[in-house]
């Protein structure tokens, strides 16, 4: 490594995690210099081997590193290799990447041996800060003890901030907004109203229609029980919006059931619009999701025939200790992550005054329309006027939403649910979950619409464990 091309600059040393994590990240650190220990590459090398989703992003970032260095000479690699590469969008002073190529003397205290992989990576790092003490050194990793035993010795650490949508979950689209008092009387001056096809719309303009999005559900404030839905907003701040159906009267039940409060209602306007492709429903335990969902697919697949079926797909990812190998066809193997779907079709299913040849029959019939598929084999797939259940989402990636999502053909309707709060992958949190990547992705688009469910429905005692636990 030459000194004079690393003096005075930053100098980033990645964890192998973070390229395991995010192969591009390589590429996101703007004009600062990237170094990457031997050890790293010997991490990825021996990661490599499989189809998880691990050995997947090693061989990635190996394919990246491979470009980068296929057309370099020795003598470039030692002054550091321009991180560019065509598919990523490139400022006009980008950051180098420095490779490990001579040996450091491991100044680590007695009780770090060396012969670890993550101390070995930290011994590196100690050695560079020592080599150049007027650049600022920081390691990256998605390791916390790896960050802490840094931090210990004198190296800034920090973790791999990049893939965060928001820098804070309160901050992420809710799908609803509650008008302010006197809304009317500032927006309602030049406001025009009309009823088509028994629906009725109003065109309103002022200053709170540029923060808007296309499907977000407006309520007032007062006792008045507006609410209404954004459809379009034009250059001019001018948005039209839409009375709601009223899914909550036992005129407009969705398969036998009715919306139990003001969200879940917004949920179900969502649900059983064919204009809209795809839905993001977000809430804690027992607040309705799968009920709404499953009960409008239901409705739209057997009584409109609008889908041809229903397909439900999650993130096999267990709570506890994996129970290991399970027997029979792939649906048999999904059949007990799928314990939410079992649940709610015996709420949606046939009343228990009904005979036994009644139920049994529309058992049988709901079995044929409801397919349970695992996200394993979704690559290359299209699925054709479907109606598709990306269940427990919040523990995709947003690699493995993007791969899902695109699946859908014509006619194919994406309904994502999940609980931001519950995420049992590992590397994955609120902020980085493939779920809220789609949410904020999404909430621009005129034919999604998204809802942050708030109340429970399940139980009162579920309702105070959620609180209380």
């Amino acid at each position: 490594m030459n000194t004079k091309q690393i003096a005075g600059h930053r100098l980033f040393i990645l964890d192998t995690n973070v390229l395991i994590h995010d192969p591009s990240s390589l590429f996101r650190f703007k004009e600062h210099d990237i170094f990457l220990p031997m050890m790293v590459l010997e991490e990825l090398d021996n990661n490599k081997i499989g189809r998880t989703e691990v050995a997947r992003n090693a061989r990635q970032a190996s394919r990246f590193l491979d470009e980068l260095v296929s057309d370099a000479r020795v003598d470039e690699i030692e002054q550091g290799i321009p991180l560019q590469l065509s598919g990523f969008n490139h400022e006009e002073n980008c950051g180098r990447l420095f490779f490990q190529t001579r040996s450091f003397s491991q100044n680590l205290p007695e009780y770090l041996p060396g012969n670890k992989a993550d101390n070995n990576i930290l011994g590196t790092a100690v050695a560079l800060q020592g080599k150049f003490p007027e650049t600022r050194i920081t390691m990256v990793s998605k390791d916390i003890n790896l960050r802490i035993k840094a931090t210990a010795l004198g190296i800034a650490a920090e973790d791999y901030h990049n893939d965060k949508v928001l820098d804070d979950t309160d901050l992420l689209f809710k799908g609803h907004h509650e008008l302010e008092e006197g809304f009317w009387d500032m927006h309602g001056k030049q406001m025009d109203s009309w009823i088509e096809s028994g629906r009725t719309f109003y065109r309103v303009s002022g200053p709170d229609v540029e923060n808007w999005s296309p499907n977000q559900f407006l309520h007032s404030k007062d006792e008045s029980g507006f609410t209404a839905i954004v459809r379009s907003i034009s250059e001019k701040n001018e948005a039209v919006i839409e009375t709601l159906r009223d899914y909550s009267t036992p005129a407009h039940k969705v398969w036998g059931i009715n919306a139990r409060n003001r969200e879940q209602n917004y949920a179900l306007n969502l649900l059983m619009d064919p204009d809209i492709d795809f839905v993001s429903l977000l809430g804690m335990a027992g607040s309705g999701k799968t009920l709404l969902t499953l009960a409008a697919g239901l409705q739209q697949t057997l009584e409109q025939k609008r889908y041809q079926e229903i397909i439900m797909t999650r993130v096999t990812v267990p709570v506890g200790d994996d129970i290991g190998f399970l027997p029979g066809t792939e649906e048999e193997k999904m059949t007990p992550w799928m314990g939410a779907l079992m649940d709610n079709l015996e709420v949606l299913g046939p009343s228990n005054h009904g005979g036994d040849w009644e139920r049994a029959a529309t058992n049988d019939l709901l079995s044929k329309r409801i397919k349970i598929r695992s996200m394993n084999f979704m690559r290359g797939r299209t699925f054709l006027n479907r109606y598709l259940i990306l269940d427990e989402a919040q523990n995709m990636t947003p690699k493995q939403l993007k791969t899902l999502i695109t699946r859908a053909g014509p006619g194919t309707k994406v309904v994502c649910l999940g609980n931001i709060s519950q995420i049992d992958t590992p590397y994955l949190t609120e902020t980085t979950s493939g779920l809220t990547y789609v949410v904020d992705r999404f909430k621009s688009w005129p034919h999604s619409g998204h809802v942050t469910l708030i109340r429970g429905e399940r139980s009162r005692l579920a309702d105070y464990a959620s609180d209380a636990l």
